[in-house]
């Protein structure tokens, strides 16, 4: 087993440089506090947490027949996929599906995500338990946030991450996301000693003297009653736990390092070179929460759905340009539309290098997670729910296998999300209502 003394010595030269300081610094990719094979922590035999990471683009790929005519490993990437092709052996393209809509009718922007991301398709706006939430809730229990949510065009509604009390908002300020992610509730993993916030405990004593009065507060209350207290300590159970979180040390985490703060301050963002700048922002700092298991869930998206991004000089925004725009004669595709989708696939390929740049023992971040991209459409301009594009990158600490393209024409779009879920160990055999129930993932894709 590999001495871990050269980490805390590490440590102390920098906290002595610091001269003391409340100012802290992330170690970097350090080997010593894994195990020989770089698989788990050497002091406890925990194995290096698996991932997982949404990002959504809105509007699809195009009309064109963009999908590949092989499936399996020998297949060509889609030039409108050029910008991640680096990674084509580590990720897997998925084509063909649909959302079937069941008597529903197709609301554009919103029913085809509602099928493919809870499962169900409903005439209204139900919207409760999105694939990620339900990851996160398997995967982020014991970590400070279930999930971290953010968007790039400034309009924190532009989110499709939901729990069971519905839709959270996205941030739309990296510098926000900065100040909640490394702010004062942030505990260096690698710091040499661990004090426990005066303000954390006192507050976990208040909760444990609650809990147990509770008993006598029960005794003699109608059913009623006592079942909105029931409610209400489960909910003080649930604040405990965290609490309960901040009070421990946490395991060493080699990848971690703390970033300099953005300066970016949120503000609402209508050309879409803005908006990649930003959505780089919020990658970086996804990618250092994620190293610092400050979470395991991250979700980001690029605009809203009917994205009112555009180029400079040029009033017409994507959305309108999916509608207006006549396909190109000789090219066979709309050229302005694909114009905003090569931004967005370099924010994709951006995302999976930041991830792939932080070694975690003999692997990378990118490759203990799965980076899952998704759309609203499979056709913008027709706004069809079939034929939908998703992408995987990663295979999740060897959950899922790469390189491979899984065409799927006719089947519900639903079990992709559902395999994913899977491979992620949500303990489910089965998602989906109507004709999009499903109860066996993508054939070939589980490792």
């Amino acid at each position: 087993m590999k001495s871990k003394i050269k980490v805390w010595t590490r440590r102390r030269v920098l906290r002595g440089m610091l001269a003391g300081s409340a100012i802290t610094v992330g170690l970097p990719i350090l080997d010593c506090v894994l195990n020989d094979n770089g698989t788990a922590f050497a002091d406890t035999g925990a194995l290096i947490p698996t991932r997982f990471v949404s990002w959504f683009w809105g509007l699809g790929i195009g009309e064109q027949e963009w999908w590949p005519k092989t499936a399996g490993a020998d297949y060509e990437l889609p030039w409108e996929l050029g910008a991640i092709k680096p990674f084509k052996k580590r990720l897997n393209l998925f084509s063909g599906s649909q959302v079937f809509l069941d008597g529903n009718t197709n609301r554009t922007h919103f029913t085809g995500i509602q099928g493919h991301m809870t499962g169900k398709v409903t005439s209204s706006d139900d919207y409760f338990n999105s694939m990620d939430a339900i990851i996160a809730d398997t995967i982020s229990a014991r970590t400070r946030f279930r999930s971290l949510v953010a968007t790039c065009d400034g309009d924190s509604k532009s989110t499709w991450t939901a729990f069971a009390s519905g839709k959270v908002p996205a941030e739309v300020s990296p510098a926000a996301l900065y100040a909640r992610i490394f702010g004062p509730g942030f505990t260096d993993p690698n710091a040499a000693t661990f004090v426990p916030d005066p303000a954390v405990m006192v507050k976990r004593s208040v909760l444990s003297t609650i809990n147990e009065d509770r008993a006598d507060l029960l005794k003699n209350l109608p059913a009623g009653d006592r079942a909105r207290l029931d409610y209400y300590f489960t909910a003080l159970r649930s604040l405990e736990q965290r609490l309960d979180i901040e009070l421990q040390k946490p395991p060493p985490l080699p990848a971690c390092s703390k970033p300099e703060q953005p300066k970016d301050d949120g503000h609402s963002i209508f050309l879409a070179t803005d908006a990649m700048v930003r959505h780089d922002l919020f990658c970086a700092l996804m990618t250092h929460a994620l190293a610092c298991d400050q979470t395991r869930v991250a979700n980001l998206n690029v605009s809203q759905s009917q994205s009112a991004l555009r180029q400079a000089g040029d009033p017409t925004t994507h959305h309108s340009y999916t509608h207006e725009e006549p396909i190109d004669a000789k090219l066979g595709y709309q050229v302005q539309c694909s114009w905003f989708q090569q931004r967005y696939f370099q924010g994709l390929y951006n995302y999976a290098a930041m991830l792939d740049a932080v070694k975690e023992g003999d692997r990378s971040l990118l490759d203990r997670s799965i980076l899952y991209a998704y759309t609203d459409h499979g056709a913008p301009r027709l706004h069809s729910v079939r034929n939908y594009p998703f992408i995987t990158i990663g295979d999740g600490n060897g959950r899922i296998r790469t390189g491979m393209h899984f065409p799927t024409p006719g089947d519900t779009a639903i079990r992709v999300p559902f395999t994913i879920m899977q491979a992620m160990g949500v303990p489910i055999s089965s998602w989906g209502t109507n004709s999009n129930h499903v109860t066996s993932p993508v054939s070939g894709v589980l490792a």
